[in-house]
């Protein structure tokens, strides 16, 4: 019996004029170049991401080359999702079961379940009210934690102060992993993030900025990071089928002690994604005018707050996000009367998670925490939407109107 994808249905319109109805999850085509170069190695039926024979390099390992390029990285190694990325950065650190790991509140699943499967044990930074890491709280753990590693979440493409974190990370002995799932392509002071630690952690989802379905990349600098990566991530003893790995002895030191876990990207993946990497300057100058013509409609909405961005970020935004002053039921209201009028908003506040949305409140995995008044407020009020490139100055003013009227709605209820 075959099953086929079922879209959610539309939802029931409002007796009002104003609409919206495009689909946020939208993505653009993948290039023909990227299709006709997966339709090759289909038709090949070399699909794995080694060969036992043959000449050449696999389609990760000149993945992985172009992207450490880019970044400016030593190393990269192509993993199968960013999560699995950030669970070998964190297994490469040392980490161990009952270590503790210093996150961001603010954050997706994927981040405190990449600490839970190494066994490791979160410890929750507040977030601030422009949606970044709050650096004194992040100051007084890292001094009373214990912690030796911060997996610090580049949330939804807010830039945390990485130079900053940094002093703060080199002052009490704490090795920087950076989730860079939302900023790939995004510097901080014209560095890449990703980069300012010993590990940054990237994603190829349909969703992000450039799209194999699903996808990771990890990048560092660090010999013994980068050997533990490429082992642990599913290379047998084929490590020399990487262009980019450390010396022999490195993995010597490795190779006897370290688990297979299969986490390795595709060839298919990875050949849909090379061409991709030519596109990133040019996507992210397009999201940059798509943010500010939202950000610029949004605001005309009484309540409505968007962070100011620093000078020193340069950002991509795949993703918009802004907080809202209303009740929690009011902001139910708010969701709802959106979706009346075919605008899917995402709410961080909201009690039970749903779809991919969900907070610290939902993860009951956790250990106990520090109470976190401020990031239980900012949550609270934030609300989020995706951005496709597809989004004209046009959508931009509607989704205006939409937010506009439903929160007029929402504020009476």
């Amino acid at each position: 019996m075959t099953t086929s994808f079922t879209p959610s249905p539309a939802p029931t319109r409002t007796a009002d004029a104003l609409w919206f109805g495009k689909d946020l999850s939208d993505s653009e085509p993948v290039p023909e170049e990227a299709i006709e170069r997966a339709v090759v190695l289909m038709r090949s039926g070399r699909l794995h991401r080694y060969g036992e024979q043959g000449s050449g390099f696999p389609e990760p390992s000149l993945l992985e080359q172009e992207y450490a390029a880019y970044v400016g990285s030593k190393y990269c190694v192509a993993v199968s999702s960013c999560g699995a990325a950030m669970f070998l950065a964190l297994k490469s650190l040392g980490v161990k079961p009952g270590d503790k790991v210093l996150t961001s509140s603010f954050t997706l699943a994927p981040v405190p379940g990449a600490i839970a499967h190494a066994a490791a044990q979160a410890v929750l930074v507040e977030t601030a009210a422009d949606y970044t890491t709050d650096l004194d709280d992040l100051a007084r753990k890292a001094a009373t934690s214990g912690a030796k590693v911060f997996l610090l979440s580049h949330m939804r493409g807010h830039i945390t102060d990485l130079r900053t974190v940094r002093q703060i990370c080199d002052r009490h002995g704490i090795a920087l992993v950076e989730d860079c799932a939302h900023t790939m392509g995004a510097r901080w002071e014209g560095r890449h993030t990703g980069t300012w630690g010993k590990v940054g952690c990237y994603s190829s989802q349909t969703y992000k900025h450039i799209n194999s379905g699903e996808g990771g990349l990890l990048v560092t600098d660090d010999d013994d990071v980068a050997a533990q990566a490429i082992l642990m991530s599913g290379c047998y003893m084929m490590y020399e089928q990487h262009i980019l790995r450390p010396p022999a002895d490195v993995f010597e030191r490795w190779r006897y002690d370290t688990p297979n876990f299969s986490m390795r990207m595709s060839n298919l993946a990875a050949a849909l994604l090379r061409p991709q990497l030519a596109l990133l300057l040019e996507r992210g100058e397009r999201w940059r005018r798509i943010y500010a013509d939202l950000a610029h409609e949004l605001a005309k909405t009484p309540g409505v707050s968007l962070p100011v961005r620093d000078v020193r970020e340069d950002f991509v935004p795949s993703s918009i996000q802004f907080s809202l002053r209303l009740a929690p039921a009011q902001m139910q209201r708010f969701v709802d009367e959106c979706a009346l009028r075919g605008l899917y908003v995402k709410w961080f506040g909201l009690p039970e998670p749903i779809a991919f949305t969900s907070h610290f409140g939902h993860w009951h995995y956790l250990p106990e925490q520090a109470p976190m008044p401020q990031s239980v407020r900012v949550l609270s009020q934030l609300l989020d939407l995706r951005t496709p490139l597809s989004l004209t100055p046009a959508d931009c003013h509607i989704i205006g109107q939409v937010v506009g009227a439903s929160a007029s709605i929402a504020a009476s209820a």
